[in-house]
């Protein structure tokens, strides 16, 4: 694990007023050319904790008066974070529980989290394949992708709304990239004609090259007010109303967490090492 914390700055309807108790997991199943956070999704910086611990961690979130405890990228430790959950939920874990995910699932492991999970909140990132695997070494992505968040919506059922704060439901957000503004364009309308406004989309705009982004010249910018503006666009033609959309400063390198390992550890931090997944 690389870093717990409460974290302000998601969705509203995610961190709403007090924030979301956001749980930073070591490692990835996806391999992406320009991960902000590639010093703990690439090279694996984190601290190993076991299952007492992992639950310890999300009772503790509570104890915050955070808005949620949110999963960050925790498919790979699926099984450990099940138990983690259940644990949690007998000794009074009662926060509703997000799991923050870049969509490339397999069906098996969201049947087994749908007990225990209320907001799944997945990245789809391509429609395109040949993107997802150029940018992200991901066959097939679009295949796992829109059948997962197909189980995902049937697994928590219809959206469930509280003070503005999202108890039940999905919320797909999408990264657009540089010159990929059309394939952004055929993630919305898809998701607009499977879904409707059964679920929430959020259009983000906080591209910010990194990691191996240079050697990729297409990718290698920040994206442009034209591009983001057509996705936008797309999404109002549409008629969509449970959209989100994000301010252009949001692309900026001060938005990205420092995963020093706070918060992994009771008492005296201890220094991080490469972690490897279960």
């Amino acid at each position: 694990m690389a870093l717990v914390s409460v974290h302000k700055w998601e969705e509203p309807c995610i961190s709403g007023k007090n924030g979301a108790g956001t749980v930073f997991f070591s490692n990835c199943n996806l391999k992406c050319e320009f991960c902000q956070n590639y010093t703990i999704s690439a090279q694996g910086y984190g601290i190993s904790v076991d299952v007492a611990r992992l639950a310890e961690i999300f009772l503790e979130q509570q104890q915050k008066n955070v808005e949620c405890l949110e999963l960050v990228t925790p498919t790979h430790y699926a099984p450990v974070v099940i138990e983690a959950l259940k644990r949690a939920r007998a000794a009074g874990l009662k926060l509703t529980v997000v799991y923050n995910t870049n969509a490339y699932e397999s069906i098996a492991v969201i049947d087994q989290l749908s007990t225990y999970v209320d907001v799944f909140l997945p990245d789809l990132k391509y429609f395109d394949d040949a993107a997802a695997q150029k940018y992200s070494h991901a066959p097939d992505y679009f295949h796992f992708a829109a059948a997962s968040i197909k189980r995902m919506v049937a697994a928590v059922g219809p959206l469930v709304m509280e003070n503005n704060l999202m108890k039940k439901g999905v919320l797909v957000r999408h990264l657009i990239l540089p010159w990929l503004y059309k394939d952004s364009i055929k993630i919305v309308e898809w998701l607009w004609s499977t879904f409707g406004d059964k679920i929430y989309i959020s259009l983000m705009s906080q591209y910010t090259p990194a990691y191996n982004a240079a050697a990729f010249p297409k990718i290698n910018r920040k994206l442009t007010t034209f591009e983001y503006q057509k996705v936008v666009d797309t999404a109002l033609a549409l008629g969509i109303k449970n959209c989100f959309v994000q301010e252009k400063s949001a692309s900026s390198v001060d938005f990205i967490p420092v995963f020093d390992g706070s918060g992994v550890l009771r008492g005296k931090m201890q220094k991080q090492g490469n972690t490897k997944s279960v």
